[in-house]
Formats: C-alpha cells, sequence, structure tokens
C-alpha cells in the first residue's frame, strides 16, 4: 500500500507574501493530525543551518499554527547525523527552508541524506519546502560556472521528492534561470514557476495543483522556450 503524500512546494517570497506562505503553511501543517505537530527544520540551505536563519523559520511557521518546532542540524563539520535521522523519523512533517540550493543540496549528499529522505517520503512523511528548500525538493536544477557566460550553465540534480523542474517567486526577472534549466533539459522538457505567495501540491501519481495563485507553465518545443497555460487555484480556474 503506497502511503506517500503529496509534497508541498512553497514560493515563499518577500514582503506581504512571507505571511500569506506561512498562513497557507499553517493549514497543511495541521493536515499532520495532531494538535501541535512536530516539525522538523531542515536548514542545510540556509547559511548552513545558521542559528538566525531558524529563528526566523520558526516564528513564521508558528504564526500560522500549533506546533512544536525541531532544528535538525545536518551542516556542522560535527553534526550528529544519527541523531538528526532518528529527528527525522520521529517529526510529524519536515520543513526544507531556502537559501542556496546548490549549498543545500552539496550538503545533503556529503552527509548521505538523499536516500534517507527519499525514503521518508515513500514512506508517507510530510514534506513541505520554501523558496530554495522548495527548489531542492524537484528532480534538478541549474548553476553557472561563471554567472556572465551562459555556455558554462548546467544542470544538476536534487532531490526529486517531485519529479519536475521548478523555480520560486522569480516573476520579478521573468524566470530566467527556468528558462535555462529548461534550454538545457532539451525539446519537451516542462518547467514551472511558482509565483511569490503561491504553492503547488505534486501528487504521488504526477498530478500537480496550484494553490492560493498561480503558477506559470513553460515548455522547451523544438528548442524554444515557450509559455503554456498557466496552472490555476481550482476557484479560479473556471
Amino acid at each position: 500500500m503506497n502511503t506517500q503524500q503529496p509534497i508541498y512546494l512553497f514560493a515563499g517570497g518577500r514582503g506581504k507574501s512571507i505571511l500569506t506562505t506561512f498562513a497557507e503553511m499553517g493549514k497543511v501543517f495541521k493536515t499532520a493530525g495532531k494538535v501541535k505537530p512536530d516539525i522538523a527544520i531542515v536548514g542545510v540551505a540556509s547559511l548552513k543551518d545558521n542559528w538566525l536563519v531558524y529563528i526566523l523559520m520558526s516564528a513564521l511557521i508558528k504564526s500560522g499554527c500549533k506546533c512544536h518546532i525541531k532544528r535538525v542540524l545536518i551542516a556542522r563539520p560535527n553534526a550528529d547525523i544519527d541523531k538528526a535521522r532518528e529527528m527525522l523519523r520521529k517529526a510529524d512533517a519536515v520543513f526544507i527552508s531556502g537559501g542556496d540550493a546548490e549549498v543545500g543540496m552539496q550538503i545533503l549528499h556529503e552527509k548521505n541524506m538523499v536516500g534517507f529522505l527519499q525514503n521518508l517520503v515513500g514512506q508517507g512523511k510530510l514534506f513541505l519546502g520554501g523558496s530554495a528548500g522548495t527548489i531542492m525538493m524537484c528532480r534538478e536544477w541549474v548553476r553557472w560556472q561563471d554567472c556572465d557566460d551562459d555556455s558554462t550553465a548546467e544542470l544538476y540534480p536534487c532531490l526529486g521528492l517531485a519529479p519536475i523542474i521548478c523555480d520560486t517567486h522569480a516573476e520579478g526577472d521573468d524566470w530566467v534561470e527556468l528558462k535555462v534549466a529548461l534550454q538545457l533539459k532539451g525539446d519537451g522538457a516542462i518547467g514551472y514557476g511558482i509565483t511569490s505567495g503561491a504553492y503547488l501540491k505534486a501528487y504521488p501519481d504526477g498530478r500537480l495543483e496550484a494553490e492560493a495563485g498561480a503558477v506559470v507553465r513553460y515548455a522547451n518545443v523544438n528548442g524554444k522556450i515557450e509559455r503554456q497555460a498557466d496552472l490555476l487555484p481550482a476557484d479560479h480556474a473556471g
């Protein structure tokens, strides 16, 4: 019996969209079925488990729901990985916070945490991500050896908890990184841009649902990146 839950991919953002984001997250955390769920924060992308980022994320999460927050330390050289894994096993939900997706993935690989997190998803653990944390939960993302030279761009693997490519709150720069990723991926590739304050619900069977705002969609059509119809929340789709 497959007990896997949907993956919740939040855009995050700045300003008012932050409050909207964590209000929506609160609704998702409440689906864990407990009065005060235990939420584990994975902050490897957030300046390598930065304490101040953890304090801020905790306050924002608690603004949306009553819960217990657990700080899971992975990035530090002396981090107790067995303890981190046990905390994640016991948590009702896992939140992967934002920052630098490439750094976050490098740390998870170095600490042999990628397969462990993938297994937790398969066992039915509730996973949410925000901003770079969302990108990390998807299939791949793009990096540059030289940020001024697009010929140095390449894809690198992420956790693959949601088998898609997406970017977050990048409407201000017209999703330029997402477009490069799709160019590298090749003909037929599809990517999603989750706008500030919105989130994407990715089901195990491949279905995708936009929530709390629009999710833009691009496709690589014979080498050209073309805008497709947006994914809209159910109450706006008609």
